[in-house]
């Protein structure tokens, strides 16, 4: 089979912008005094999750389906997708009069699909991972006529998203530093060519979660390489299969990749939302959570991030909130081992509050069969002021229990 070859250029990614002027405003651009404090630089967010569907995919399918003849448009479009570029699709689909087919792999998010299906979309679930969806999507594409629109190997959908580098440059012409997201690779290779063509002093980095990071390691090994196996909550960016012509775009384009872990990646989450007021996805997040690797390249700059999407699901989010609260030092959790009796909760509880710690949860189990008869087992969710505090809690406890473990 010959490799897949194009060329993306300012021009196409100018067209492009001016295309999709006439159906959406400029993202917004805003610097956060917070964050540009604890990072030591003038940093920006870059919101793509203000788009009307929670994303920046918005902007490469809407320019692909655009270009297309009328009766290509006729005939209808499919695309693969786990959601953001699904969701793309079909608001470019309605908004420019043709029909929509969607196939998304069955472990795509609920809100995505329902999303998908909200605007117009026929929606066909297909397979457990998304290559498989792909695959299915391919299929469907010979027998049907409709016109296949990838998710990122396409020199029209990366002229879409391209726009957002014109837009950077127009709201802050001396930007230094540009973070975002490497899923397929989209995003970044369009974002990285309008800056490089404009402002080649700009720093271009990439991003991956560390369980998902197959262009990372594709650009270090210089080609394409299927990631084994992919474990990251980020599904926006959860992609196996690395593409040569992308791989090929980023090396040429991007100065720095960087992976981060979800751990962070959480964190980061509950950042945006306490600091910025934002909601973000794994993948939207997960720029700022690199940052902390590249202090020395962005100290004293003025750095955009580019927070490309805010489509998650409610009951992640509450799971990621959880969990980024732990790495922060500000949720604890920890099982105690006490004497069984009368007045030991109510002391312990109090303790607790003279702390200044507040008790989540509490869950005392008097039958626990380790145990022996006069001893109980309190599991305890806390939250506290940081880690600090927590090891000062922790402290005072222990001078009051038989035996305290941190739990998992």
């Amino acid at each position: 089979m010959k490799e897949k070859s194009f060329e993306v250029t300012l021009e196409n990614i100018q067209d492009a912008n001016k295309v999709l002027k006439t159906y959406l405003p400029a993202s917004p651009l805003l610097r956060n005094s917070w964050l540009s404090d604890t990072f030591g630089c003038d940093l920006y967010l870059k919101l793509e999750n203000m788009q009307p569907i929670g994303s920046f995919k918005i902007r490469g399918a809407t320019y692909k389906i655009s270009k297309l003849k009328p009766e290509e448009r006729a005939k209808g479009v499919i695309a693969a997708s786990a959601g953001n570029h699904a969701q793309g699709v079909a608001w470019g689909s309605k908004k420019l009069g043709t029909s929509a087919l969607i196939v998304m792999p069955k472990s795509a998010p609920l809100m995505k699909i329902q999303n998908t299906k909200s605007l117009g979309a026929e929606v066909v679930l297909e397979g457990d991972r998304y290559d498989e969806a792909y695959a299915h999507a391919q299929e469907l594409a010979k027998k049907t006529g409709r016109v296949f629109i990838h998710a990122f190997e396409d020199p029209e959908v990366i002229a879409g998203q391209g726009s957002i580098g014109l837009e950077i440059l127009e709201q802050l012409p001396d930007v230094d530093v540009v973070v975002s997201a490497i899923g397929g690779g989209g995003l970044l290779a369009g974002t990285a060519i309008a800056l490089k063509s404009l402002k080649p002093s700009v720093k271009t980095v990439g991003c991956q979660a560390a369980g998902a990071d197959s262009m990372i390691r594709s650009i270090q090994q210089g080609k394409a390489i299927t990631a084994e196996r992919i474990d990251t909550f980020a599904d926006g960016i959860a992609v196996a299969k690395a593409s040569e012509v992308m791989r090929k775009i980023l090396s040429e384009h991007v100065d720095l990749v960087v992976e981060e872990s979800d751990e962070a990646i959480a964190s980061s989450i509950v950042m945006l939302i306490e600091k910025a007021k934002i909601v973000a996805e794994g993948a939207g997040a997960l720029p700022l959570a690199v940052l902390e690797k590249i202090r020395g390249e962005i100290r004293g700059k003025k750095v955009v991030v580019v927070v490309g999407g805010g489509n998650i699901d409610v009951n992640v989010l509450a799971r990621i909130i959880d969990r980024g609260l732990i790495r922060a030092g500000r949720r604890l959790r920890i099982n105690v081992l006490m004497s069984d009796r009368v007045g030991s909760l109510a002391r312990l509880t109090s303790l607790i509050a003279q702390q200044g710690a507040n008790i989540i949860q509490a869950i005392h189990d008097r039958s626990e069969p380790s145990t022996t008869i006069d001893l109980t087992e309190v599991a305890l969710t806390l939250e506290t002021r940081g880690p600090e505090h927590s090891q000062e809690l922790i402290k005072a406890l222990k001078e009051q229990v038989i035996r305290i473990e941190l739990a998992h």
